[in-house]
């Protein structure tokens, strides 16, 4: 990784934990000043303070910490003092502690921290559907034959509108609902328009899209691609220190012929470098008025157990050729919240999903990343451009309030657990078995961070 892009991707790592952290507790912080409790603490960050200062009627302290993983916001609580501060602490603020409020109170303060980064997640995906959703008009390519598709009956040209049920408009929103129907039912109902302008209905069988097939464009594997014109094999950009850039291929170079073999367009070159790791190709090209000839070995790449070459290298996209196949949405600003809500459920709920299928062994805890994976995607999506590194920040954010909702002893969930059994019962749990709930909390987020550790690192190792 070459020093801008290492510089990239610590700065929007960095970015993308102080806003997420600040705005969960600035959740909590906000729902307990509501509530008429003391905040006596902000911090971002653990550790040992770089910045410090009081504000307000309260002079609460804000804090930031030199370890920006997690954040807190602490409460005047009896149970969390000595004797000596309990007798010396202002008897006008006792009223005010976060132990002497209500149960609804309490519920709702902690319950504000999650709630508020789900509320983030719909404002970023508010503004992004305000400017216009841009993708590829969900038309069918011609249907590999033998596959889940051809099966299906569907055909080339075919406009798909509804996907189980769903109104269609983009060809990543036939993606988004099949995924999300993988692991619901061994089939999809598919409605489609035909060349004829006539609909039809089609069942496609989703039982044969395995875990491992998520993590690469199954939708391949069902026999499913968008029409698109063919690409010209043109070089548009390559990455620096790649095996184009040390072949000496140029931006503006087209590819010619690999090996003798006519390359017609550029879904041909790729197919072939990804089938020929380690392997030197010889590649015919086209640069400028002058044919050359150059050696290229693809870089070996490990994903998933399976090894494929790449040669850092983009296509040329020509906007003319592309218009006919690109369709951008407008919404309203009332249509763009309802579309910014449902998506922020659905990738709250299909997240919930994913982890009920880690626990009943139906996807691999290899799904799991750490603080790596996450930085790794940051920076990515912010070299991607604006709209790219929000809708990262929409999903994780998704992720952020999703998992501090789990019933798990010192997450936010697991206070809310409490507060539940409370409600059942009619008194508060005893400090004994919140005392047990907390190892079990800690002994519980440690091993899914080594896991996730483990992950990240053998992400690193295979590439």
């Amino acid at each position: 990784m070459g020093k801008t892009r290492l510089m990239i991707t610590l700065i929007a790592f960095v970015f993308t934990l102080a806003v997420l952290i600040a705005i969960h507790e600035y959740g909590h912080f906000q729902v307990a000043r509501w509530c008429g409790v003391k905040v006596l603490k902000f911090s971002l960050g653990f550790g040992r303070p770089i910045y410090s200062k009081r504000f307000g009627l309260d002079q609460t302290e804000f804090i930031i910490s030199a370890l920006p993983f997690g954040g807190f916001v602490k409460m005047l609580d009896e149970r969390e003092l000595s004797e000596d501060e309990q007798s010396s602490i202002n008897q006008n603020d006792i009223s005010r502690a976060f132990n002497r409020q209500n149960i609804f109170k309490r519920i709702a303060i902690v319950s504000a921290g999650p709630i508020a980064n789900l509320l983030l997640a719909v404002a970023l995906y508010w503004g992004l559907m305000l400017q216009g959703t841009t993708g590829i008009k969900p038309i069918l390519a011609s249907i590999q034959e033998g596959s889940p598709a051809a099966i299906a009956q569907l055909h080339q040209g075919d406009i798909v509108i509804k996907v189980a049920g769903e109104n269609v408009k983009l060809w990543q929103d036939v993606q988004w609902i099949i995924i999300r129907n993988v692991f619901k039912k061994p089939y999809v109902e598919i409605e489609t328009i035909d060349k004829s302008q006539q609909k039809h209905i089609r069942t496609l069988e989703l039982a044969g899209i395995t875990e491992s097939d998520l993590n690469t464009n199954f939708l391949d594997k069902l026999g499913l691609k968008p029409n698109h014109p063919k690409v010209p094999a043109v070089i548009g950009s390559i990455i620096k220190d790649s095996p184009s850039a040390k072949a000496g291929l140029n931006a503006g170079d087209k590819v010619l012929n690999v090996d003798g073999l006519v390359i017609d367009d550029w879904e041909t070159l790729v197919k072939l470098v990804q089938t020929s790791p380690n392997k030197k190709l010889k590649l015919s090209i086209e640069r400028g008025n002058q044919k050359k000839s150059i050696d290229l070995i693809p870089q070996a790449i490990t994903k998933d157990g399976v090894i494929s070459g790449q040669i850092g290298a983009a296509v040329l996209l020509n906007e003319n050729l592309m218009k006919d196949y690109i369709v951008t949405i407008h919404n309203s600003p009332s249509e763009a919240l309802v579309r910014a809500i449902q998506k922020t459920y659905e990738t709250a709920t299909f997240s919930l999903k994913m982890l009920a299928n880690m626990l009943t062994g139906h996807i691999s805890i290899k799904s799991i990343s750490g603080p790596v994976t996450i930085a790794t995607y940051a920076g990515q999506s912010a070299q991607l451009g604006i709209n790219a590194f929000i809708a990262f920040l929409a999903v994780i954010s998704i992720s952020l309030g999703v998992l501090n909702l789990l019933p798990i002893p010192v997450l936010d969930g697991g206070h809310l657990l409490y507060y539940m059994v409370e409600l059942i019962k009619g008194s508060p749990v005893s400090e004994e078995t919140m005392e047990v709930g907390q190892r079990i909390g800690f002994a519980i987020l440690g091993l899914l961070m080594v896991c996730a550790l483990y992950n990240d690192i053998n992400r690193l190792i295979v590439g």
